[in-house]
C-alpha cells in the first residue's frame, strides 16, 4: 500500500463512518480499486477504525466526561441509566461478534454485489426515517436500545451503514434527534475497540506477514487522515441529524449502491 492510497483510504473511512453511507462498504471498494487484500488490508482496517474511535472521543468529550462524572457517584443517575442503556445496545452486536464472526468475515470476502444490495438497503432506511412522523421521545428508553442494538449488528453486513441504521432507527422509534446521533456515536466506542483488539492479536501473531505487507509510514498517514477526517465528520453528522437531512444520503446510497451493483454485474 503507498501513501497516496493510504491517505484515500483513511480519508474515506473517517468521512463514512459518521455520515450514513457505509464505511465498511466504501472501504471495500476503494480496497477493490486499489487491489488491496488479505492481512495489509486487515492491518489497515483495524488502524483506521482506532483512529476514528479516538475522533469521537475528541469530538463528545463533554458528554463522555459527564457520563463518567455521573456514573462514578455510584447511584442510579441519568448518567447511569445512559451507560446502562449503552450497555443494552451491545448486547446483539457482541452475540453476532461471538457467534457468528466467520459467516461475517466470510460475506466480506463475498464481491462488491452485496456491498450494493446493502447500500441501497441503507438508502431505503434513510427515506423511511425521512418520511416517518415523529413523536420525538425526551429519553432513549432501554426498549429502543436494545432496538438501535439489533439495527447497529445488522449493519455488519458491508455496505450497510451502521450510523445510517442506527439513527434511522431511533428516528422510527420517535427519539429526539438531538440526542439519538450522540448515543449513536457513542454506543459504538466498545464494539469497535473490542474487534480492533481482536483482530490486532490477530495481527500480532503473524506480525512477520502484515509488516511485510504495509508499511509503518502507510499505516500513520492512513491513521492521521482517519483521525482528521473522523473529527470534522462526526461534528458535522450531528448537525446534519438535527437539522433533519439525511434523505439526501440515501439519494446519495442509492445511486452508489445501482453504479456498485451494476460495476460487479458487468465485472
Amino acid at each position: 500500500m503507498s501513501w497516496f492510497e493510504a491517505l484515500i483510504l483513511g480519508i474515506l473511512q473517517g468521512l463514512t463512518e459518521y455520515l450514513p453511507v457505509s464505511s465498511s462498504g466504501h472501504l471495500a471498494i476503494g480496497s477493490a480499486l486499489f487491489g488491496i487484500q488479505g492481512e495489509e488490508n486487515l492491518t489497515f482496517t483495524v488502524v483506521v477504525h482506532i483512529a476514528t474511535v479516538l475522533s469521537t472521543l475528541v469530538i463528545l468529550w463533554k458528554e463522555i466526561d459527564w457520563i463518567f462524572r455521573g456514573l462514578f457517584k455510584w447511584k442510579m443517575n441519568d448518567e447511569t441509566k445512559y451507560v446502562i442503556n449503552i450497555l443494552v445496545s451491545m448486547i446483539p452486536i457482541g452475540i453476532v461478534g461471538i457467534f457468528f464472526k466467520d459467516y461475517v468475515e466470510e460475506i466480506f470476502g463475498s464481491g462488491l454485489l452485496i456491498v450494493g444490495c446493502m447500500l441501497l438497503l441503507t438508502a431505503v432506511l434513510l427515506a423511511f426515517s425521512y418520511y416517518a412522523r415523529p413523536r420525538q421521545k425526551e429519553k432513549i428508553s432501554l426498549r429502543d436500545a436494545f432496538i438501535i442494538g439489533l439495527a447497529q449488528a445488522c449493519a455488519v453486513m458491508p455496505g450497510l451503514s451502521r450510523s445510517g441504521s442506527t439513527i434511522a432507527t431511533g428516528l422510527i422509534l420517535g427519539n429526539k434527534k438531538e440526542t439519538l446521533a450522540q448515543f449513536s456515536f457513542l454506543m459504538v466506542i466498545p464494539p469497535i475497540l473490542g474487534e480492533a483488539l481482536l483482530s490486532g492479536m490477530g495481527i500480532v501473531k503473524n506480525a512477520s506477514a502484515a509488516n511485510a505487507e504495509i508499511s509503518m509510514g502507510a499505516l500513520i498517514i492512513g491513521f492521521l487522515a482517519a483521525f482528521i477526517s473522523g473529527c470534522v465528520a462526526c461534528k458535522w453528522m450531528i448537525n446534519i441529524v438535527k437539522k433533519g437531512k439525511l434523505i439526501w444520503f440515501g439519494v446519495y446510497c442509492a445511486i452508489a449502491g445501482v453504479i456498485t451493483i451494476a460495476c460487479s454485474l458487468l465485472g
